[in-house]
């Protein structure tokens, strides 16, 4: 569908750039993307994916909106507390764009709800911040086909990396779920540094979704925000994977 006069003006500066122009946000307000997390990562990536134009945006989260959130998790506000995630979310999200059509999730990804709900997106970020809902999100993504990206943070560290289910290195390829520690007492991270990489999160939907630039697939990127040092480690599929392996 064509671009009305208020979209184009909304989107100005993306049809500037060669590489997106009109027919290229026509594709982003067709686009469907899931953000599984509205927290530190979710926040700055469900925000600027909404700013961007991605049409229909999925926002999933069980937990409610704490005073320790906001350091960190720019969706919410303290008029927020106590709300649920999703509900915040949505709020700041209509305040900034309210054509953008939102499907909200108060709860978590399961096993058992993921086949459905995941048919309906075209990308997934994983926000989350545990190692029990990534690797759920990793298995999940694999099961329905589904490109998604992964990111995690801790301290004053980043790190990030984008799967092709069954044509790159994916999460299970990299970590293993053996030997990952329970969950411990929080540590960080420094509240400005979700930004940068729920940011890059979204980027990397909107290369995806465009089909422009170089994805970041077989690839770990890490980001040391002490140092800012950013460094890209290759990675390559593990044909022993339990996930994806063909060995």
């Amino acid at each position: 569908m064509p671009l009305n006069d208020n979209q184009r003006q909304r989107y100005l500066r993306h049809l500037s750039l060669q590489e997106i122009g009109e027919a290229g946000q026509e594709k982003l307000l067709q686009a469907k993307v899931l953000v599984v997390g509205a927290g530190g990562l979710g926040s700055p990536a469900a925000f600027y994916l909404a700013a961007a134009g991605i049409g229909s945006l999925g926002i999933m989260d069980g937990d409610t909106v704490e005073l320790s959130n906001l350091q960190r998790q720019i969706l919410h506000t303290t008029a927020s507390l106590g709300e649920e995630k999703v509900n915040s979310a949505a709020e700041r999200i209509n305040a900034l764009d309210p054509d953008i059509r939102l499907s909200l999730y108060p709860f978590r990804l399961t096993e058992e709800n993921a086949p459905e709900l995941l048919a309906g997106f075209d990308f997934v970020l994983d926000a989350t911040d545990n190692f029990e809902s990534k690797f759920l999100i990793a298995k999940a993504c694999h099961q329905a086909a589904k490109p998604y990206s992964h990111a995690g943070i801790r301290q004053f560290y980043g790190q990030m990396m984008t799967v092709h289910p069954g044509k790159t290195a994916c999460y299970h390829c990299v970590f293993h779920e053996e030997g990952v520690p329970a969950a411990s007492t929080p540590s960080g991270p420094i509240g400005a540094l979700p930004g940068v990489i729920g940011s890059m999160q979204a980027i990397e939907a909107i290369k995806y979704i465009l089909s422009i630039g170089k994805p970041l697939v077989n690839t770990l990127l890490t980001y040391d925000s002490l140092s800012t040092e950013i460094r890209k480690v290759p990675l390559s599929r593990d044909p022993h994977c339990p996930l994806c392996g063909t060995a």
